[in-house]
């Protein structure tokens, strides 16, 4: 296993659109939170603002990033062939497949760790700005507030598992513009069918199995009671679809020829 994860983290810091992907991971989730924080605000009689997921609204893009950088930590080997070197250097390929989940973790751990305690700190000094104030009933966001905390490190959870569910698309799939298409919809587009149906079991039971609207509840910290789901239960129904794709991948790799 250390030789595979020491080939796997050669390949992540000799390609040079690996770190660009990492700082735009963080530039785009920082900018597009710090822009949300400035585009609210908070009159006189109070609001009732969700403070800490507003500041992390970033994450919901910051993801599309996640999901290219794990696609390509795989799909790039399928495409150019060097993935038989890869199984020939390392027969292993479940050892493979695990010390690419390690390295793209850490990766993801790492640039999501810097992005969300910027967003965090981005809606600390722009929300007050806004009206978001101890006097209209706000608190400035602390990690030392508990549910703040844990919004911000389910966010840092969140986009690892973003990655995982990626990393196993991408290897049963290959190909890299498939991949990115398949996890962009899993994320993305059971949030618009949501909004085209009408009946409110469709909603709360497409909301409860969708990745990315169960996995974001991790960042409620108001009305917990009228989700659908628990914060921590909505974690978990992405880390069941990310773990249902590395297993499934795991298989396929073991089933078919590199």
């Amino acid at each position: 296993m250390r030789r595979a994860l020491h080939a796997e983290w050669t390949k992540a810091r000799t390609v040079a659109g690996t770190g660009w992907l990492l700082l735009a991971i963080v530039a785009l989730t920082v900018t597009v939170s710090a822009v949300s924080s400035a585009a609210v605000t908070c009159p006189a009689e109070g609001c009732a603002y969700d403070v800490p997921k507003l500041s992390l609204i970033g994450v919901q893009l910051g993801q599309a990033l996640v999901a290219m950088l794990a696609v390509l930590s795989i799909s790039g080997e399928y495409g150019t062939g060097m993935v038989r070197t890869t199984f020939t250097a390392i027969p292993r390929r479940a050892t493979v497949l695990a010390a690419k989940a390690t390295v793209l973790t850490g990766l993801t751990l790492a640039a999501g760790t810097v992005a969300v305690l910027a967003s965090v700190l981005a809606g600390r000094l722009i929300l007050p700005l806004g009206g978001f104030t101890p006097a209209h009933g706000h608190e400035l966001l602390s990690l030392a507030d508990g549910p703040t905390l844990r919004a911000a490190a389910g966010s840092v959870l969140y986009l690892a598992l973003v990655g995982l569910l990626g990393l196993g698309v991408a290897t049963a799939v290959r190909d890299s513009a498939m991949a990115i298409g398949a996890v962009l919809g899993l994320l993305y587009i059971p949030t618009v069918v949501m909004h085209l149906i009408s009946d409110p079991d469709g909603q709360r039971l497409l909301y409860s199995i969708s990745p990315m609207n169960a996995g974001l509840t991790i960042q409620a910290t108001t009305q917990l009671s009228a989700l659908p789901l628990g914060p921590w239960a909505g974690l978990s129904v992405l880390a069941g679809w990310a773990l249902a794709a590395l297993l499934g991948a795991g298989l396929l790799l073991r089933l078919r020829d590199a």
